[in-house]
């Protein structure tokens, strides 16, 4: 009688994952197969089970990336229902949570410094980017009848999202995030 063993092999999700840590952390550069089977701990043999080569990740990783910061954040705040400025705020609140690896902004930023030296992560992250500001006109336009009202609301809110990371202002008295609150508030008014 043999025994035999299952090999246990690291999920394609956890490669995707590690990818993404190695992306935010220090660009594309760093997701190497070699330094991500290092951090999961396995041999590199492992990687070839998912992913034909590097390129194949990557292309995964925009995926993975793609789906939760898209259908993912627009189910969650879907899911909720209630009317435009209720899910303003749910979108606000799970923007603001970083709830996940892949909705975490410096992610966002590690694809946004990307694309300036890839073109087909460029198109990508402008498809992801025009998904996004069409969700928030959908919102906006229910209760804000002027179009270029609601194209300056979408503007300033996906600006303040990502700008908001950038600052180092001091804001007196208020604490960034009761600046945040402020701006939110004002923007669903």
């Amino acid at each position: 009688m043999t025994c035999t063993m299952a090999v246990a092999r690291t999920p394609r999700s956890s490669w995707i994952a590690a990818g993404l840590r190695a992306l935010t952390t220090g660009g594309v550069e760093a997701v190497r197969i070699e330094l991500l089977a290092q951090a999961l701990g396995v041999t590199r043999g492992g990687f070839y089970w998912h992913f034909t080569d590097r390129q194949a990740l990557l292309m995964e990783m925009l995926d993975a990336w793609e789906q939760d910061v898209t259908t993912g954040v627009i189910e969650k705040v879907e899911a909720g229902g209630g009317d435009a400025r209720t899910r303003l705020r749910r979108l606000f609140s799970v923007a603001a949570s970083g709830d996940g690896l892949l909705t975490d902004i410096h992610t966002d930023f590690a694809v946004r410094d990307w694309s300036r030296r890839d073109s087909a992560v460029a198109e990508r992250l402008r498809r992801v980017d025009n998904r996004r500001m069409n969700y928030l006109r959908r919102l906006f336009g229910e209760f804000c009848p002027d179009p270029d009202e609601v194209e300056v609301r979408c503007t300033l809110c996906f600006t303040v999202w990502i700008g908001n990371r950038l600052l180092t202002v001091d804001h007196g008295e208020r604490t960034p995030a009761e600046v945040m609150e402020l701006i939110q508030r004002r923007l669903i008014e």
